[in-house]
């Protein structure tokens, strides 16, 4: 796949990394290095109560669309539910989580632009069971913070 002149990925196309939360998977669509690391997109299938670390990435925005389902977000201060439409923004340097807070499993498309922050979504398919420091070496070199719990 080349950039610098597009290309297409088809329906049900991209790598599928299973969580290891049941029912919970990522569809990369998008990854930084076939787009120059000016994106990164993937779709994620998201079980009821499944939620998010509080974070924030500190050289990437976030953009969240649910395309299924009832998600929570909050962002910054602001706490926000929404369904099918609704689409969020979370800047750099900003904290944020969310939650699926409805009955049912949500899909929601995720963007990270430029793509750095992505990287760490791209890495979950080498899971590999890691301590405290393992994983703060992890978050930080894909320039996440981790702010604490999710608060929702």
């Amino acid at each position: 796949m080349n950039a610098a002149t597009g290309f297409v990925i088809p329906a049900g196309g991209g790598k599928i990394i299973q969580s290891p939360t049941p029912g919970r998977f990522f569809a990369l669509k998008l990854l930084g290095r076939e787009t120059n690391e000016s994106i990164m997109m993937f779709e994620e299938t998201l079980p009821a109560g499944t939620a998010s670390i509080h974070h924030l990435h500190h050289d990437s925005d976030e953009v969240a669309w649910v395309m299924s389902g009832e998600m929570t977000f909050k962002i910054g201060e602001a706490v926000t539910v929404g369904g099918p439409g609704t689409c969020a923004f979370m800047p750099r340097n900003v904290p944020h989580a969310w939650k699926n807070t409805g009955r049912e499993t949500a899909r929601v498309l995720f963007l990270y632009t430029p793509a750095n922050a992505g990287g760490l979504i791209e890495k979950l398919s080498e899971h590999h069971a890691m301590n405290d420091d393992e994983r703060a070496a992890f978050f930080e070199r894909h320039h996440w913070e981790v702010v604490g719990p999710n608060p929702l």
